[in-house]
């Protein structure tokens, strides 16, 4: 049976699911973005590992410019010195198809975008009343507009609007005490270490992470450092603390730098409302010390696509049993990367590396830490 949905938020999970949809099914849907336009201008870089590309191959992504895009070959780990501790093969879990790729979020937004923007997508909408009608949801919107929905889709992050209409149980997001610090590098600066892969360099309550994200020699830099509290203020204190690490990284923190605090979600709770769903960090709510925030925001909208696909949409437990599971295995190893990137002992840092050095070589250990999220 044809239903109609609504996808709130117009994210890479929102828009992910806005393309499945129109491209495989013939289920009528709109995308309502609360902003008054799509943020083409944000350059920061994504990582992708294969479970996201093999998902967004089915939707064309194989004929995206591949100027506009990176395989990286690996990922080298150095100490805040800039000393070396190991590398891991990433092309272990590449195929022909489907490869691990690190590109700038707007790219990929702009990719999902085109087969959407004009018919499909709505801005400046903001939801100011919920209603059941029947077996519908009657949606209310502050410019006075509105939509009669079989299914509403919550894709509008981890401080979602869309939950606190729906749930009266609260999920607020837990600051972390952390700020993530982020620009766009030209050059790796004075930096020993190879643009062809992604570097992460671990330091005294901080970690770096540095990657190519095109063929212009562009590299995404991130530096996500331990704070009790956020002020944004605060910030090139905290960036000092960074550097008296390394006197080498002053010339990178010289670029035009966003920041913002770290949050999760202590815990991953269903939609009480069949009719209701949640995809991307509106359900996932982790830090992003794996790297999967985009590729599981992409798993998450090809689920829930299936699941429609297969008419078996009105069971929220079904759809919500199988992305915790899921989402549970991401959160542990998310939450283990962040604890042992970011230890201030000197004696626990020499142990880390040395179990690093060890565990990195063992094909078995890196099958099942990280083979088991690259896999869908």
């Amino acid at each position: 049976m044809q239903k109609k949905l609504a996808i709130i938020g117009a994210g890479i999970a929102g828009l992910t699911l806005a393309n499945l949809i129109k491209k495989f099914s013939e289920h009528q849907f709109m995308l309502y973005e609360k902003a008054e336009s799509l943020s083409l201008d944000e350059g920061y870089g994504i990582q992708l590992s294969t479970n996201g590309v093999k998902i967004l191959n089915q939707i064309g992504f194989k004929k995206i410019d591949k100027r506009q895009i990176y395989h990286p070959k690996g990922v080298d780990f150095y100490n805040i010195q800039n000393k070396k501790i190991c590398d891991l093969n990433l092309a272990q879990f590449n195929s022909e198809e489907t490869k691990y790729t690190t590109l700038q979020r707007s790219t990929l937004i702009e990719f999902l975008k085109d087969e959407i923007y004009t018919q499909h997508l709505r801005f400046g909408k903001r939801i100011k009343e919920v209603s059941e009608v029947k077996d519908k949801v009657l949606i209310k919107f502050e410019d006075n507009t509105n939509d009669l929905v079989d299914i509403i889709v919550g894709a509008d992050g981890m401080f979602s609007n869309t939950r606190s209409f729906f749930e009266k149980k609260k999920n607020k997001p837990e600051f972390k005490k952390a700020i993530a610090i982020r620009t766009i590098l030209k050059s790796k600066s004075k930096l020993n270490i190879n643009d062809e892969r992604i570097s992460i360099m671990m330091g005294k309550n901080c970690h770096l992470v540095i990657y190519p994200i095109n063929k212009d020699n562009e590299l995404n830099f991130v530096c996500i450092a331990r704070d009790k509290k956020y002020d944004p203020d605060n910030i090139k204190s905290l960036i000092k603390k960074v550097i008296s690490q390394n006197a080498s990284l002053e010339e990178v923190f010289k670029g035009d730098l966003k920041y913002w605090p770290l949050y999760s979600v202590q815990k991953i709770l269903p939609s009480t409302n069949n009719k209701v769903f949640y995809i991307g960090d509106a359900f996932n709510g982790f830090l992003p010390t794996l790297a999967q925030g985009a590729g599981q925001s992409i798993e998450s909208a090809f689920e829930l696509f299936n699941l429609l696909k297969e008419g078996k949409l009105d069971s929220q437990n079904i759809y919500f049993q199988h992305r915790l599971k899921r989402i549970k295995i991401i959160r542990k190893r998310s939450n283990l990367n962040f604890f042992a990137f970011h230890f201030s002992s000197s004696i626990m840092q020499i142990i880390r590396n040395y179990f690093m050095k060890f565990l990195i070589k063992r094909k078995s250990f890196i099958r099942s830490y990280l083979g088991i999220v690259y896999k869908n």
